[in-house]
């Protein structure tokens, strides 16, 4: 079969729902589906997920894409998988099956190990090992959480019973019976050593999890295996991994020191590549692995903003301001400013560079004249100013700066937010053609390895604009808006 009659097909399991789509050689999706599944709260601050119901709504979503596209299974040249990051799953190596539900990257249950193990001097080793913080949110204190709490669990791992893995060894176990992950969903366990790229035996003696449980890293474009025949009636190679956000990275062709994007959804993921030297953070941002094409790591420096999308939905769903989201758009441009007002949405603290958990939300500048534009415009604008914050970090942690910025996401839609953004950065925002970036990263990846697409430069040139945003504001107004923001940001980390 010529590449005209074959496809990929991106696997994207995320935090609520599980999608598949179809690529075709120019990197348009021709077929998706996607299925959402239940969110578990055991208790305040837990989540969890079904492992079954995120592999059954996986291949579900897999098959429903390729009926969409209207292609057979044996046209598929192979699989990548991207995936929600840090949630921590364990499974019995005899029968498949999961041993307790997966405790999900949001999930607050192991704060208590967090500072144990500060307590006995373990973070900064950590952090110089692993590029992160050392924070609930990784893999690492999930599974010594299970380990801890669970009776009899240590005892099966330690006789080589259990098996660990992210969302996407779990995949690739259910769909080639192999245990293996690949080096970005390795890099964000706190358990594995991104310069040396191995499982850190210093750091799982400080967590007292044994390594038999851990699984074969590999390259995020390699050999994953084959997919079992009783699946689609063919045997499929799956050869590209990553996890989300390395994978959006990816998909917009960010394959230069320096270039950039920004995630904007819940929350903002913004990642830079730093090439194949990982740069350390002064300035609290996570050193991570970007990619492994077979010849050595790529890295990247990251940084999160725990609540961008999500203050919209808080306009809407509890404070009754919006009737939709899109209507977010539509006041804040019926107003020239927000009247003095700011809003720093720290409502479950601070991310990067903060990484102030004790932070709390705040509204200031409010007047008689203040109204509902003004609150939803400064809500808007506060996406963009703690994006601005994380895009300020990394240039400072990398000595480079950044030329412009690539978007995605669902709030990237908001047009209002995104001139916002190249206005308070002073930079262009371009978003692309193709949106889905994520499922986009893992399709490349698969294809370059089975020689679909022969090179990033095939990559590079499907990859094209669909609007780009410039810089309107004059810099002094510019300046006068960041230093108060800088001062809200001020007020509500010492309000606590």
């Amino acid at each position: 079969m010529s590449n005209s009659e074959k496809y990929i097909l991106a696997l994207d399991q995320g935090t609520t729902s599980s999608r598949a789509i179809i690529f075709n050689e120019a990197g348009m999706p021709i077929g998706k589906h996607q299925l959402t599944f239940n969110q578990i709260y055991p208790q305040p601050g837990w989540v969890e997920h079904d492992p079954l119901e995120i592999w059954h709504t996986q291949f579900e979503a897999a098959k429903g894409a390729i009926a969409a596209a209207q292609i057979r299974p044996e046209q598929i040249a192979g699989i990548g998988i991207t995936n929600q990051r840090e949630t921590t799953i364990v499974w019995s190596k005899a029968t498949g099956q999961p041993v307790h539900n997966a405790i999900v990257w949001q999930c607050r249950r192991s704060a208590l190990i967090c500072q144990d193990l500060k307590a006995m001097g373990y973070e900064a080793e950590i952090r110089k090992r692993t590029g992160l913080v050392l924070d609930p949110y990784f893999s690492g204190t999930k599974l010594a959480w299970l380990f801890e709490n669970i009776s009899g669990l240590r005892g099966k791992a330690e006789r080589g019973d259990l098996l660990f893995g992210t969302v996407d060894s779990w995949l690739m176990y259910k769909l080639t019976g192999r245990h293996v992950t690949d080096a970005t969903n390795a890099s964000r366990t706190l358990l594995f050593n991104i310069h040396e790229g191995r499982w850190d035996d210093a750091i799982l003696r400080m967590m007292n999890i044994p390594a038999s449980i851990l699984p074969t890293v590999l390259p995020s474009s390699g050999d994953f295996g084959y997919t079992k025949k009783d699946l689609f009636d063919v045997e499929i190679p799956v050869t590209g991994c990553a996890g989300d956000q390395q994978a959006a990275l990816f998909g917009h062709a960010c394959f230069q020191p320096g270039a950039s994007k920004n995630t904007y959804g819940t929350g903002c993921f913004a990642l830079m590549n730093t090439g194949s030297v990982p740069v350390e953070s002064h300035h609290n941002l996570l050193t991570t692995i970007a990619w492994d094409l077979g010849n050595g790591f790529t890295y990247a420096l990251e940084g999160s903003v725990f609540i961008a999308g999500a203050v919209v939905q808080w306009l809407r769903d509890e404070m009754l301001i919006l009737a939709d989201s899109a209507e977010s758009e539509r006041l804040a441009r019926s107003v020239p400013d927000t009247g003095g007002v700011v809003l720093v949405p720290a409502f479950v603290g601070m991310g990067a560079p903060y990484w102030d958990p004790d932070a709390r939300g705040g509204v200031l500048g409010i007047t008689r004249g203040t109204s509902r534009a003004h609150f939803v415009r400064a809500a808007l604008e506060a996406v963009a100013y703690q994006s601005r914050d994380l895009l300020v970090a990394m240039e400072h942690d990398s000595g480079a700066r950044i030329p412009f910025i690539k978007a995605d996401g669902g709030a990237s839609a908001n047009s209002f937010l995104m001139q916002f953004q190249s206005d308070i950065i002073d930079k262009p925002v371009i978003l692309p053609e193709v949106g889905e970036v994520t499922a986009l990263g893992a399709a490349y990846l698969a294809g370059l390895r089975v020689g679909y697409w022969k090179s990033l430069d095939d990559v590079e040139q499907n990859w094209r604009r669909k609007r780009e945003f410039t810089p309107e504001m004059a810099r002094e107004t510019r300046n006068r808006l960041v230093q108060r923001w800088d001062k809200a940001v001020n007020v509500v980390r010492s309000f606590s």
